[in-house]
């Protein structure tokens, strides 16, 4: 069993992602650590990018800041390193094909083996041109993590049938941020989901309060958060991982008894 697979046992996780080098990485690792210590089950590392299409203002504006104060991708895989001596829940990187094009694909994800990256997610790959990553990451034992979307229909589950690790079921339509209410009837994406395969299922975009989360937790296997986390980093910089504990903690507690 991948180390994914574990983050989901006998319990809804929570997984929060967090963009690396915003405000800078110590406090980035600072800010995982506490959400670890909290209840994240996983963490979620979103590699500093110019062109994060599936982000909203919020995220995009972190990678903006993460850019602008020079973090590299070499700096986020010697923040994993670090984080390894004491981080054991699963973390996987959140980036994109260019990314990973330009460090080497192959260079890129035997460095993810070697730092301790358990799986990654490339929000602009579509399923059909996965296999330019695919046999890469099965060398390495790299879950390469599908998205299912409402859209995804008729290929939910030729999608689901191939996932590794966690399948991460975007709730709604459009880009990365917080929403007051969440409209998408993903009960019977969950259902279709679990008819084909039986790797755990988490629902991201979108969620930021408890209800939320317990809500879309309780017809899949966890919950996806986000835009929220960095906004707290970008309103409290240095200073915000206690905060980042603390809303972790009330989002964990949501889901503890489902």
């Amino acid at each position: 069993m991948s180390r994914i697979k574990s983050a989901f046992e006998n319990k809804k996780a929570f997984i929060a992602f967090i963009t690396c080098g915003d405000p800078d990485l110590a406090t980035t690792a600072a800010c995982v650590r506490e959400a670890v210590k909290n209840g994240a089950d996983l963490i979620e590392l979103g590699i500093p990018f110019s062109d994060p299409t599936a982000e909203g203002p919020v995220i995009q504006g972190a990678n903006i800041r993460a850019l602008a104060g020079g973090v590299k991708t070499k700096d986020v895989f010697e923040l994993v390193r670090e984080l390894r001596k004491d981080v054991t829940v699963p973390m996987v990187f959140m980036t994109y094909a260019n990314v990973v094009f330009s460090y080497g694909a192959e260079k890129f994800i035997g460095t993810c083996e070697e730092a301790g990256i358990d799986g990654i997610i490339l929000p602009d790959v579509p399923f059909e041109e996965k296999e330019d990553f695919l046999p890469v990451c099965k060398a390495h034992g790299v879950d390469l993590i599908s998205l299912i979307a409402p859209t995804s229909e008729n290929r939910i589950g030729m999608i689901a049938k191939e996932a590794d690790g966690f399948i991460y079921l975007v709730s709604s339509l459009g880009v990365t941020g917080e929403r007051s209410e969440i409209k998408t009837d993903l009960k019977d994406i969950v259902e279709h989901i679990r008819s084909v395969t039986d790797t755990p299922v988490a629902i991201g975009f979108g969620i930021s309060k408890p209800e939320q989360a317990a809500e879309m937790a309780k017809i899949s296997d966890g919950a996806i958060v986000g835009s929220a986390i960095v906004k707290i980093v970008e309103k409290y910089g240095k200073d915000a991982p206690g905060h980042v504990g603390e809303y972790v903690k009330s989002m964990k507690d949501a889901l503890r008894d489902l």
